[in-house]
């Protein structure tokens, strides 16, 4: 429900920190792929923070940060 209300204003930046944290992976990457799929379909840029390579994996980029530094 936090994402339908999030998109309800349109935003062309969406921010998720831990969308997925409390939820199964199955539920997890069914949020990431409806995430991606609003990106693609109304170009919204989405943001999200995790811990979870499996979510990493489906992402169109990754940055990653050490210690408050951009690492490659």
């Amino acid at each position: 429900m936090a994402i339908a209300r999030a998109l309800a204003t349109e935003p062309q930046l969406l921010i998720a920190d831990e969308p997925t944290g409390q939820l199964d992976s199955e539920t997890g990457l069914a949020v990431m792929e409806l995430l991606r799929a609003v990106v693609h379909s109304q170009g919204v840029t989405a943001l999200v923070a995790t811990h979870d390579p499996t979510l990493m994996a489906q992402a169109d980029r990754v940055v990653s940060l050490h210690d408050g530094q951009i690492v490659d």
